[in-house]
C-alpha cells in the first residue's frame, strides 16, 4: 500500500480516532471514577489528567485527536484536491467546519454550567483554531509544515516567559503564567483547574504535525519508509521532550501545554499511529477493528452526545434500572456504581454501532 488513492480509507486512522473516542466515552460514563472508588492504584491513575507538573497516559488523549484530526483533513482535501474541487469550496468547507466546532465547543461550556456562559476551554474550541492554522498548510513542504509547528511551540513558549503581568508572572505556577492573564482579558475569569484558552497555539503542533503524518501515508514510498519516519519522529520528538523537562528547561505540563508536553505527546502519538499503520494497514490485522471503526466513524456525533445527553440523562437513567436492580441482590454500593458506568458505555457504543449499520454518519 505505497499511496493512498483518492476517497481510499486508512483503516489504522478510524481505528486510532475509535480507540479515543472509545476512552472518551468511558471518562463520561464514569468509568474510570467508579473504578477508581474500588481500587486506587497506579493504573486507575494512568485514566485521570496530572495534576500539573507530570504526565499520565491521560494526558495523551487530547493531543492524539487533535492530532488525527490533522491527519484526516489532509486526506480529505487532498483527495478533493485530486477530482478538482475549487479551493475555495475547500476553505469555505474548513472554514464552516471550524465555525461549528468553535460553536459547539462554546456551547458546550454552557451546558455543562447550566446557563450561557463564555468559556474557550474546550478541545473543540481548541481544534476550530488549530484546524484552520493547519489546512494552509496541507500542500506545503515537509520543511515548512514541521518549521511552522515548532514555530507555533516556540512562540507559547516565549509569550510565557517573556510577558509577565503583576500576578502572572510565573510561567509554570497554576493560575500565576501568561496564559492564566490570557484569560482574564479573554473571558474574565480563571480556570480553577489550570487550563488556558491560548492551548489552541502550541496544540496547533498537534494538528499541523498531523497533516504531515497524512502527506506521509498518502504519499509515494515503500511502506517501511513510511513507518521509519514515524518512529524516527517520534523517538526524537520524546528525547527533545524529556531533555528540556529534565534538564529544567521547560517542565512537563498538559494543562497549559509547555514546549516539553507538545513534544513528548507527539512522540507517542506518532509512535502509536505507526504500530497501528504496520499491524492493520501493512499487515492487514483487521479483525475486531469494527469495533473502533463504528465509533471512529461518527466520532464528533457520539462525543456531543456523551457530553450533552450522555451525562445529563443517560448516566442518571441507565443507574436507575441498574443499580436499583441489583441493589435487591445486595451488591455494594462501589460496584453497582462499576456496573451502571459499563453499562452505559456499551449503550454509547451500540448507539454508533446502529447508526453504522445504517450508513448514518453526522459530518460537519
Amino acid at each position: 500500500m505505497p499511496i493512498l488513492k483518492p476517497g481510499e480509507r486508512l483503516l489504522s486512522l478510524d481505528v486510532m480516532r475509535g480507540i479515543i473516542m472509545i476512552l472518551l466515552a468511558a471518562e463520561s460514563c464514569m468509568v474510570y471514577h467508579s473504578l477508581e472508588h474500588l481500587q486506587h492504584g497506579w493504573l486507575i491513575e494512568q485514566f485521570f489528567h496530572h495534576p500539573w507538573h507530570g504526565l499520565r497516559f491521560w494526558d495523551l488523549v487530547q493531543p492524539a485527536f487533535m492530532f488525527m484530526a490533522g491527519t484526516a483533513m489532509c486526506i480529505s482535501v487532498e483527495s478533493k484536491r485530486s477530482k478538482g474541487l475549487p479551493e475555495k469550496d475547500n476553505f469555505r468547507h474548513v472554514a464552516v467546519r471550524s465555525l461549528k466546532l468553535f460553536l459547539l465547543g462554546t456551547g458546550l461550556h454552557c451546558v455543562y454550567a447550566g446557563k450561557p456562559v463564555w468559556e474557550l476551554w474546550n478541545v473543540l474550541t481548541q481544534l476550530s483554531f488549530t484546524t484552520l492554522v493547519a489546512y494552509f498548510l496541507i500542500g506545503r513542504s515537509y520543511k515548512v509544515q514541521i518549521g511552522a509547528a515548532l514555530l507555533m511551540i516556540l512562540l507559547s513558549d516565549i509569550l510565557y516567559r517573556v510577558v509577565l503581568i503583576p500576578g502572572f508572572d510565573q510561567p509554570f505556577v497554576q493560575g500565576h503564567n501568561f496564559g492564566a492573564w490570557m484569560d482574564t482579558v479573554l473571558m474574565g475569569k480563571i480556570n480553577t483547574d489550570g487550563w488556558v484558552a491560548i492551548n489552541c497555539i502550541p496544540t496547533a503542533a498537534h494538528t499541523i504535525l498531523g497533516v504531515t503524518a497524512g502527506k506521509l501515508l498518502m504519499g509515494p514510498g515503500t511502506t517501511a519508509n513510511k513507518i521509519k519516519a514515524l518512529v524516527i519522529a517520534g523517538i526524537i520528538a520524546l528525547a527533545a521532550g524529556y531533555a528540556l523537562d529534565l534538564g529544567g528547561v521547560s517542565p512537563i505540563i498538559k494543562r497549559i501545554c509547555t514546549s516539553s508536553f507538545i513534544l513528548v505527546s507527539l512522540g507517542y502519538v506518532s509512535l502509536i499511529l505507526a504500530a497501528l499503520y504496520w499491524w492493520i494497514d501493512v499487515k492487514d490485522h483487521k479483525r475486531f477493528t469494527w469495533i473502533a471503526v463504528v465509533v471512529g466513524m461518527n466520532s464528533i456525533f457520539i462525543y456531543i452526545f456523551f457530553e450533552t445527553v450522555g451525562i445529563g440523562y443517560l448516566n442518571g437513567v441507565v443507574g436507575i434500572f441498574v443499580k436499583g436492580g441489583l441493589g435487591f441482590l445486595s451488591v455494594p454500593v462501589p460496584w453497582l456504581d462499576v456496573v451502571s458506568a459499563f453499562c452505559v458505555w456499551v449503550l454509547e457504543w451500540y448507539l454508533c454501532y446502529w447508526l453504522y449499520q445504517r450508513k448514518i454518519f453526522f459530518k460537519l
